[in-house]
């Protein structure tokens, strides 16, 4: 019972950072990736849809990246929402493709953008500590009704705290990898 509850937390935990993995990847340094475009959504055949359902996205050089429709006739609308989007580039068309050239960061959007970083960081270590919480209350329940003894709720208590530990060790450690990442000029 204890070893179960163990396993299914550290795979929920497990996706948390996972999750956090990704959100990071979205985030800009200085460099030019299409996962910078991962949140760009656009107002297309009479609904919302992620640009890469749109387009083909590529990183041709380190400060340009390259968006090609699938439908030519969509370009002035993605390049809309490119313009509208909160990653702060300006877009320009040759009627095939849109260049989005990628600028440096200025030190007050890196200091936002670490200020953010922190924010999402914390929200993750919320939510591994929700996963904690829950654990902890299934080794009670099952203490309670008398599935395990003390001793086993004891020792799933400290497993689960241990797990809690190494997972908000790993997201503080992404976020500062990604921090300095952002902050080297």
């Amino acid at each position: 019972m204890v070893k179960e509850i163990s396993k299914d937390t550290k795979t929920r935990m497990e996706k948390v950072v996972e999750d956090f993995r990704h959100k990071l990847t979205t985030v800009r340094t200085g460099r030019a990736s299409t996962s910078l475009l991962d949140n760009v959504v656009v107002e297309a055949y009479g609904s919302q849809m992620p640009l890469n359902q749109l387009a083909t996205i590529h990183a041709p050089e380190a400060a340009l990246l390259t968006v090609q429709p699938f439908d030519p006739s969509l370009i002035s609308t993605i390049e809309k929402a490119l313009r509208s989007s909160d990653l702060g580039v300006n877009p320009g068309n040759d009627g095939k493709l849109i260049r989005i050239p990628i600028p440096p960061l200025t030190e007050e959007r890196r200091k936002q953008m670490v200020k953010s970083i922190h924010d999402m960081a914390e929200e993750h270590k919320t939510a591994v500590r929700n996963v904690r919480r829950d654990a902890n209350d299934k080794l009670k329940k099952a203490l309670k009704d008398k599935a395990i003894s003390e001793d086993e709720e004891r020792g799933g208590l400290d497993e689960i705290q241990k797990l809690t530990d190494s997972f908000i060790g790993k997201i503080a450690e992404l976020s500062k990898h990604k921090e300095d990442e952002i902050m080297k000029v």
